[in-house]
């Protein structure tokens, strides 16, 4: 329990030193005009409460992965713990904010046109197919669990089917109607609902305190076979919402379009993401603790799912009231993740089409092809989705650092706050790529009969690495003023 204190203090006091740096690095001024003064729609543009955008900035970007994410990334071991902690310190914040800003800079643009603008067209084009194809993703991925979950709690003629049906029809409301009057009104109670039981989980943390384990014992992999899920790459691409995420460079523009000053940056882009990393924490240290230690919390996800153990814990730690908000919780937290997305898919395509949204008619002729191909999506099997999900996100993640470096370096800043991670990972992504069995093992398998030896992998993540940086050092050094020699000297 003391290395959970520890870190949990020096995930609270990093985040906010090092958030006030970052924050001046990029010259937060609270006297710029932001969008929603000069592009006010009333349908994206709508001025918000900061509290509310901060409420539904922490839904947006949660949904289930600082819960399930942090749970199913501790049988790791304890660098889990380490990761979460400096992850969020000085990846995933300062990822959130400087793209929430960069989007706010240019008026709320959606990530691919803020890639775009750093990166140039081509990437613009990928990007925008990439971000595209991966909201849509997470629209499909994002209603099974809840209608699982709501079948077993209702009666029987209230099937699987009845509910996805039922959670689409929402997805379709929160995509099309005025971000104020649906999003706004709801995401705020469930936000509040999610914080409120981690606060009741940290409580019970120190009354469980002997069952929580010390960062520094049992320090390794804990898997069931090491070596096919090593903790470079695997871990890191496990637990990513808790620490970078890349899904969420593409929910913050829908926040950067409500927000009334630049100074409130930090407390919403950075200050949800750490609030994130918190949540990740505390349950990662309770899913061990309440199991009875990481090899028995990987038995007990052997034979069941997250959702049970979320339920479970809830249950027992918390009483019936603990039990409600579980439920409450695990239906409404990739809902909302999941109805942002396709909104997040709008916005992407009309940013792309140059197609104003203002008009009911405009925003159904965008969304209608976003809805076919999510219903599409989601007839194929949930855990291959899931999988292609898990590194599609920090793809996403590494083209965002690259484009914010980019732009820092163009701007004379500190770019070396988001070259490390842009490097790091860069390196992470490509090995995942290369080793994951959803990856390019894929093709080996079926070609030679044979997987991709992590060496080669760790090998092409870090080549992966040395070209990245070439290039930038090639864009540094074209941005360099050109010496010229007075001839009269």
């Amino acid at each position: 329990m003391t290395s959970f204190i520890i870190a949990l203090l020096t995930l609270l006091v990093g985040s906010f030193l090092y958030g006030k740096f970052v924050e001046k690095v990029f010259g937060a001024d609270g006297k710029r005009k932001t969008p929603v003064h000069t592009m006010a729609d009333g349908v994206d543009y709508v001025p918000l409460p900061t509290w509310k955008i901060f409420l539904i900035q922490f839904l947006n970007i949660a949904g289930l992965g600082p819960i399930f994410g942090a749970i199913m990334g501790v049988i790791y071991g304890p660098s889990a713990f380490l990761w979460i902690v400096f992850g969020t310190i000085f990846a995933g914040s300062v990822h959130d904010y400087l793209s929430g800003m960069l989007s706010l800079r240019y008026g709320g643009a959606s990530q691919p046109e803020i890639v775009g603008a750093e990166l140039g067209n081509r990437v613009k084009n990928v990007m925008r197919a990439f971000a595209l194809l991966l909201m849509i993703l997470v629209g499909a991925v994002f209603v099974y669990n809840p209608a699982d979950l709501l079948a077993m709690l209702t009666p029987e003629s209230l099937d699987k089917t009845f509910w996805i049906v039922l959670i689409f029809c929402y997805y379709m409301l929160a995509t099309l109607l005025p971000i104020d009057k649906l999003i706004g009104k709801l995401y705020p109670l469930f936000g509040v609902a999610l914080l409120f039981m981690a606060v009741g989980i940290l409580a019970m943390l120190f009354v469980h305190h002997q069952a929580v384990p010390e960062i520094w014992d049992q320090f390794y992999n804990h898997t069931a076979n090491p070596e096919q899920t090593p903790v470079f790459p695997m871990m890191f691409v496990s637990i990513a919402c808790g620490a970078i995420s890349g899904f969420h460079a593409t929910q913050s523009p829908m926040m950067a379009r409500c927000m009334k000053s630049e100074k409130h940056g930090r407390w919403i882009f950075h200050g949800a993401m750490v609030t994130e990393g918190v949540v990740a924490l505390i349950w990662a240290a309770a899913a061990v603790a309440f199991t009875g230690g990481y090899d028995k919390l990987g038995e007990y996800l052997g034979n069941g799912s997250p959702a049970i153990l979320v339920n479970n814990l809830s249950e027992t730690w918390l009483g019936t009231f603990g039990g409600i908000l579980a439920v409450l919780g695990v239906i409404a937290a990739p809902i909302t993740s999941g109805d942002t997305a396709l909104r997040s898919a709008r916005l992407i395509a009309a940013d792309f089409l140059h197609f104003p949204q203002k008009k009911i008619r405009n925003r159904l002729m965008v969304s209608v092809p976003i809805f076919v191909l999510c219903f599409v999506v989601m007839l194929m099997p949930y855990d291959v989705l899931w999988r292609y999900f898990a590194w599609c996100n920090q793809v996403l993640s590494v083209f965002t650092l690259w484009a914010v470096t980019v732009w820092l370096a163009k701007q004379h800043k500190n770019y070396f706050i988001t070259l490390i991670p842009a490097l790091f990972m860069t390196a992470v992504t490509v090995t995942y790529i290369c080793f994951a069995p959803e990856g390019l093992s894929l093709l080996t398998q079926e070609f030679f009969g044979s997987d991709i030896p992590y060496t080669v992998a760790v090998g092409a993540g870090l080549a992966a690495c040395c070209l990245f940086l070439g290039l930038f050092a090639r864009f540094l050094k074209g941005r360099e003023p050109k010496v010229t020699l007075d001839p009269e000297l």
